[in-house]
């Protein structure tokens, strides 16, 4: 998963039959860093498919970014 500008902040991955969201951040010395990062609070969302549209719909809105 990427921003609009290209920052990577997480990665969908299947787990126990269902898709959980991984939130990832980089650290001040540009480590990986997961579960963190601007979607921090997201990390283990779960969704039934890796839909694009369903997955940027529920991101965005649990950041409050959705109308």
């Amino acid at each position: 998963m990427h921003t609009a500008d290209g920052a990577h902040v997480g990665s969908l991955k299947k787990v126990g039959g269902f898709w959980k969201f991984k939130a990832m951040g980089y650290g001040a010395a540009g480590g990986m860093e997961p579960g963190h990062g601007p979607l921090t609070e997201q990390h283990n969302m779960q969704f039934a498919t890796p839909d694009a549209t369903e997955v940027s719909a529920r991101l965005l809105a649990a950041l409050g970014s959705a109308p």
